[in-house]
């Protein structure tokens, strides 16, 4: 079985619409893929409608969190969400919340370049944005792709939309303790998502890690693409110290990345070891 738990489609950051995302993940030949768009479930009827025989989706979210980073300050982290109701009043209203922050911010980083003369006009990129989608910096990046600043997403990132950048600008984001045990409250499970993918910017410490698996954490994602061998080793260690659920995923975005979906992947015991713990929606079989 090939098990992809993070992936995105245009809903939020990514370039295949739900569809082709199931799509694609049958051509890959995976037995199961978890949908996981930035903030939002608004993509879950429609990947669900496109389920063909023999693959499997898991429905949930990659929640945008504040967390201590362990040496005094705060740091962004991602949790993916899985199997939860989002219909739960709490879910609906931070998820509300978050993507109209999303929108401010955006917005305001795109002025920041128009402002230094860069040809980004602030009010095209926003009109192409679906109303109340969850938009990012990969928007930005994509719109810098296409006025020929830059050659990719990747590049856009590294240069100018990096946390350490001019043009960042901050969001105020979910606290994570709050949202471990709002997606548990919805009868949900959350894996922090690539915890120590240190060149994206700063990352929380082990001992953050430890505190959130006291919180509710239930998984943690070793294998992922912006983890190195090492870097997988020490994740690996903690999870199995902290007895987290060890996850392995693509973190896929279509052609905004170069990562091809089902490149990483998790373990049957593991997926089960995640389901089980939930009440909130099933596995939906194709």
């Amino acid at each position: 079985m090939v098990i992809d738990l993070h992936t995105h489609s245009s809903v939020s950051d990514g370039t295949d619409t739900p569809t082709e995302l199931i799509t694609t993940a049958a051509a890959a030949g995976l037995s199961v893929v978890a949908l996981t768009d930035h903030d939002t479930t608004a993509g879950w009827d429609e990947a669900a409608a496109a389920l063909p025989p023999g693959l499997s989706l898991i429905r949930g979210a990659e929640l945008s969190c504040a967390s201590p980073n362990g040496r005094g300050g705060t740091v962004t982290v991602h949790l993916l969400a899985y199997l939860f109701d989002p219909s739960a009043p709490t879910i609906v209203a931070e998820q509300s919340r978050l993507r109209a922050e999303r929108r401010v911010r955006l917005e305001r980083m795109a002025e920041l370049m128009a402002e230094d003369g860069y040809p980004i006009d602030p009010a095209a990129l926003m009109a192409g944005l679906p109303a109340d989608s969850p938009a990012g910096r990969p928007h930005l990046a994509m719109a810098m792709v296409a006025a020929g600043l830059v050659a990719s997403v990747d590049e856009a990132f590294a240069k100018f939309l990096n946390t350490r950048g001019r043009y960042h600008v901050k969001r105020r984001d979910t606290p994570v303790h709050t949202a471990i045990q709002m997606i548990a409250d919805a009868g949900g499970v959350t894996v922090l998502a690539h915890a120590f993918a240190r060149h994206r910017g700063p990352t929380v410490t082990a001992e953050v890690i430890k505190e959130l698996a006291a919180a509710g954490l239930t998984g943690l994602e070793v294998d992922h693409p912006d983890h190195d061998p090492a870097t997988r080793a020490e994740l690996r260690a903690l999870a199995e110290d902290l007895s987290l659920v060890q996850t392995g995923s693509s973190d896929y975005h279509g052609t905004n990345k170069t990562i091809r979906i089902g490149q990483e992947s998790t373990s049957p015991e593991a997926l089960d070891a995640l389901i089980t713990r939930t009440s909130g929606v099933p596995v939906l079989p194709g």
